[in-house]
């Protein structure tokens, strides 16, 4: 019998999963579908913001004026020593609110932390004080916004005109208690107090002839 008249065999047909094709556009009935999150999370943060921000605007809006126009000038020294003495407690406040939060340690004793968390509030509320009086002095960045409004005793135009060098006094002001504070932590806090080297020689192995270690060396007399 010749080679070529025998017939070619038949492949075998492939198994369903391998003649299985995934449609486009087609969703999967195995994988289930995720929730998405990406809404409630920036409902979250917007809400957040204005949570933070809102202290700041009623600030603004009901003591700003009353502030600059009547308690700043009526200061001890004038409205100058009233921004340094804000300047100084813009460090000290952030340390208050920072310092206790340094000290937690969830790992280790969870109520602890939250108490130390619970004492940062104070410091907080604080700075939230400090940067209203800040803010109260802050002009609006186009010039076609200086309305009455700014130029009202104890708006922020008004502050600037009758008091010049008002941030020059603030800055100064915080970056000096800002050093002082530093200094304090490192020449208290910051460093443990080194511990003294020994002085004393070790004393002599005994020997045979001297138990106690003095060798044939005598006391003198």
């Amino acid at each position: 019998m010749s080679r070529g008249s025998a017939k070619p065999k038949r492949r075998k047909a492939a198994g369903a999963a391998l003649r299985y094709e995934h449609r486009p556009g087609r969703a999967a009935a195995e994988q289930p579908k995720k929730r998405d999150w990406s809404c409630l999370g920036g409902c979250a943060i917007l809400v957040g913001f204005v949570a933070l921000i809102m202290p700041l605007v009623l600030f603004d809006m009901y003591w700003g004026h009353d502030l600059w126009g009547g308690l700043a000038p009526a200061w001890p020294g004038g409205a100058y020593a009233f921004t340094a003495s804000v300047g100084v407690l813009v460090p000290l406040v952030f340390l208050v609110w920072v310092w206790p939060l340094t000290r937690m340690n969830w790992k280790k004793s969870k109520p602890r932390s939250l108490a130390w968390a619970t004492a940062s509030l104070p410091g907080l509320a604080a700075g939230y004080l400090v940067a209203g009086v800040i803010g109260t002095t802050v002009r609006p960045k186009r010039r076609r916004d200086w309305d009455y409004d700014c130029y009202r005793e104890g708006g922020p135009c008004w502050v600037h005109v009758h008091y010049p060098y008002l941030w020059v006094v603030g800055l100064v002001a915080t970056l000096a208690a800002a050093a002082l504070l530093i200094t304090l932590f490192f020449k208290y806090g910051g460093r443990s107090s080194a511990t003294a080297p020994s002085t004393s020689e070790p004393e002599d192995d005994p020997t045979p002839r001297s138990p106690t270690g003095t060798g044939d060396r005598r006391p003198p007399a």
